[in-house]
């Protein structure tokens, strides 16, 4: 078989499965009150909360170097992951209910790759993830935070290999899973946690020592990070950053991809 022949066999069964993902989610419009609402309220009650309560320096470069950032602007990157974890999380259960329905066994059974089927949900999962929050990010203004044509095309950029790493992980995690309440108790355990210590809520510098090597050591860290630079990617360092722009989207890239190829391992290996 071509190379020419081989691919439709990887893309079509792909694409089918995206289109599918897509179209169930608009059908179920409490998902997306779901994926989307919950993450503002987060991000409007907790912002709001710890306002007048949160100080951080500004950076030569950004801003008035009297003036401090205000905390709905810094937690503002930090719910836009909130967002895409949320969607990716929501949308991955759908394996967990394709296989009580036996849609799941007919696509196994289907002659097609293993690939397709995981590139199939992730894809699906990770347009979702970044449509909603692109309409997320228009808020931006609201919170302080810059928003130029430049940076709106900078975050939504980076949001890209984001969305593909956590629809991965959230298919690594709900294959091998039996029922949806088994999948929130992960959630629970491991994906809000992984959140909490991405930098997403508190800068690293304010944290105790053990909790700084674990965000140093947690790859959404770098994922909130390249958020954080692409929206001030013509305004100078973001006062919570911590590493160069390189390393951020670099160790961002390596996650999806790692999420990536464990996902297909996982679902090859348990056909």
């Amino acid at each position: 078989m071509t190379a020419a022949e081989a691919q439709p066999a990887l893309l079509l069964p792909a694409m089918s499965l995206w289109r599918r993902e897509v179209v169930r989610f608009l059908r179920q419009r409490s998902r997306i009150v779901g994926a989307l609402g919950t993450p503002v309220v987060f991000w409007l009650l907790i912002g709001s909360g710890l306002r007048n309560s949160f100080r951080i320096d500004a950076v030569a470069g950004t801003r008035h170097p009297a003036e401090e950032m205000d905390y709905l602007e810094f937690f503002f990157p930090g719910t836009l992951v909130l967002i895409v974890l949320f969607t990716a999380i929501f949308a991955t259960i759908s394996i967990i209910e394709d296989r009580r329905e036996g849609f799941l066994q007919a696509v196994i059974a289907a002659p097609v790759r293993r690939l397709s089927i995981v590139l199939g949900k992730v894809l699906g999962s990770a347009t979702l993830a970044i449509g909603q929050a692109m309409l997320f990010l228009l808020l931006a203004p609201l919170a302080g935070a810059p928003l130029s044509p430049v940076s709106f095309i900078a975050v939504s950029v980076a949001l890209v290999p984001i969305a593909f790493g956590l629809s991965a992980l959230g298919v690594l995690l709900a294959w091998p899973m039996e029922s949806t309440q088994g999948f929130h108790a992960v959630m629970n355990l491991f994906l809000i946690p992984m959140w909490l210590l991405s930098g997403a809520l508190f800068p690293a510098e304010g944290a105790s020592g053990w909790v700084r090597w674990i965000m140093a050591a947690n790859p959404l860290t770098y994922c909130v990070w390249t958020v954080r630079h692409a929206m001030y990617v013509r305004g100078g360092a973001h006062p919570a950053l911590a590493v160069s722009p390189g390393v951020a989207i670099g160790v961002t890239i390596l996650f999806g991809i790692v999420m990536m190829l464990a996902a297909e391992r996982v679902v090859s290996r348990s056909i």
